[in-house]
């Protein structure tokens, strides 16, 4: 007899349908074989799924069992097709008679049939809202991930058993309520800028960024406080909204990254890979093509701790999620893109040894070292950096005094009224924050006054800006406009944003 039960195989961030199909012939010798190009995970899940219903007491029948995994040119991967087969086969030898056309089915299966949480869950459960299905079936470890779709119902399962029991209506299984976000503005930081001490150059260019979304490298010396303003940033990032939360969840699960104590990303992610880590981990990739760190910041920060000491090739790669907020990656079984909208947040110290142009110190560099040092940033890559901030050592009477500093929570109510001016002005256009302007929206909304205008004139020809740098330093202007609300970018704003443009470039 002939079984079919719907499932699903992510592809990138998107999961596409899969139908399984179990056949039980009627004659031939007792065999399983399963088709449809799976990976080893998937072909062990004949002796998952064997165990699991023995251990459950239902018969696992001998006889010839062929299971095939449609569309067959696909390639499937992961443990998630365990309970589906089992479904399959269970309806193909008559132990279970259901209809299952409105339900999608995910799970993977221990050997005593207890069901196992699964990667990309969230994916699965957009997609069998997308097709018309009513229902999904998951473990209970994912079902509040895949509650947070509206528009469909969600049945949590502990193991093989209750499935079962549940279909043949002997067991009551309510659907899993719909989980809030909680996106709220009470989430706690381990670093907090009222720890700062001094850096008031810092801090304003922190908030600049954070406000606008804009990339910023740090340079100075070490003990300046540069890897503790990159760790307090993420305490002034305003709060995500339900849409960017889905976003990163999404990546999050396919990913691979969630825990049944986080099963939602409700905060903005802080991604700090060392500088060890490969072009694979940074960019993202593999056989089974998987999210890099540059996806994982998405809607957050990457921070670079010790920019010059990461590889080349991964700085080179930076560029295009830079510049694009995407991320394509092509292999010969495919292309996939991951999305990358993230701020960059880069640090390195102005030399090898860290004491170039210290009034206390001497370098101990030869002029080669520090060449070779700075080379070591390509031109380009700097050129797609918003803010340049030079974070000087911090002066002793600052450092022992008890003058309190502005705390996050008040940088960031300012933070946050910047943005909702933002989205106010891009409602409709896809783009939520300055940083993200193309240049018909620079030219729409960068209304900049005559004043502005003749400085940055001059500020090209001086300090020979590019193309890019131009468009930078307007997106910047913009965001600092924002932050005092003013409609027109005046010569003030566009003096501040000069001020922190790279000085390889004057």
């Amino acid at each position: 007899m002939l079984a079919k039960v719907i499932s699903g195989a992510n592809v990138g961030l998107e999961s596409v349908p899969v139908e399984v199909e179990v056949d039980i012939a009627a004659q031939g010798l007792p065999s399983f074989t399963l088709v449809g190009l799976a990976d080893r995970a998937v072909e062990e899940s004949r002796e998952r799924v064997r165990s699991a219903l023995r251990n459950c007491g239902a018969d696992f029948p001998a006889k010839r069992i062929t299971v095939n995994l449609a569309p067959a040119d696909l390639p499937k991967e992961g443990p998630a097709f365990d309970l589906p087969i089992a479904l399959g086969l269970l309806l193909a030898s008559q132990q279970l008679e259901v209809d299952l056309s409105d339900t999608l089915v995910i799970g993977e299966l221990s050997l005593d049939g207890s069901l196992r949480a699964t990667h990309g869950v969230l994916s699965y459960t957009i997609l069998a809202k997308s097709v018309g299905l009513k229902r999904i079936f998951v473990s209970c470890d994912n079902a509040l991930e895949a509650a947070v779709v509206e528009g469909i119902e969600v049945y949590p399962f502990k193991n093989l058993l209750e499935v079962f029991k549940f279909l043949n209506k002997t067991l009551a299984i309510s659907p899993q309520p719909l989980t809030d976000l909680n996106l709220t503005d009470g989430a706690t930081f381990e670093y907090d800028f009222k720890d700062i001490k001094g850096q008031h150059q810092a801090r304003r260019a922190m908030e600049i960024a954070a406000a606008g979304a804009h990339n910023i490298i740090l340079k100075g010396p070490p003990g300046a406080g540069k890897t503790l303003l990159a760790r307090a940033f993420a305490s002034i990032l305003p709060v995500m909204s339900k849409e960017e939360a889905l976003e990163v969840t999404k990546i999050y699960s396919v990913s691979g990254n969630l825990t049944s104590s986080q099963p939602l990303i409700t905060k903005r992610p802080f991604r700090s890979p060392h500088h060890t880590a490969s072009y694979v981990g940074i960019i993202g990739g593999g056989n089974n093509i998987k999210p890099g760190e540059v996806s994982l910041a998405h809607r957050g920060v990457l921070f670079l701790d010790e920019l010059p000491e990461f590889p080349r090739q991964v700085l080179e790669a930076l560029r295009q999620p830079v510049e694009d907020r995407k991320v394509t990656i092509s292999r010969s079984s495919g292309t996939l893109t991951f999305p990358s909208q993230f701020i960059l947040l880069a640090a390195h110290n102005p030399c090898p040894c860290g004491s170039l142009g210290s009034p206390n110190r001497n370098c101990c560099c030869m002029p080669g070292q520090i060449a070779r040092y700075k080379k070591r940033i390509s031109g380009p890559l700097l050129d797609r950096i918003d803010i340049h901030l030079d974070v000087p050592a911090v002066d002793v009477d600052k450092l022992t005094g008890q003058e309190e500093a502005e705390d996050s929570a008040a940088i960031r109510a300012r933070i946050e009224a910047a943005r909702q001016i933002q989205l106010k002005r891009f409602q409709g256009l896809g783009i939520l924050t300055n940083s993200e302007m193309g240049n018909p929206h620079i030219k729409q909304f960068c209304q900049i006054t005559p004043e502005g205008l003749e400085l940055l004139k001059l500020a090209i020809s001086q300090m020979n800006l590019s193309a890019r740098g131009y468009h930078r330093v307007l997106k910047l202007s913009r965001t600092i406009a924002d932050l005092a609300s003013s409609e027109s970018i005046s010569v003030e704003y566009v003096a501040e944003a000069l001020t922190y443009r790279s000085k390889e470039e004057s």
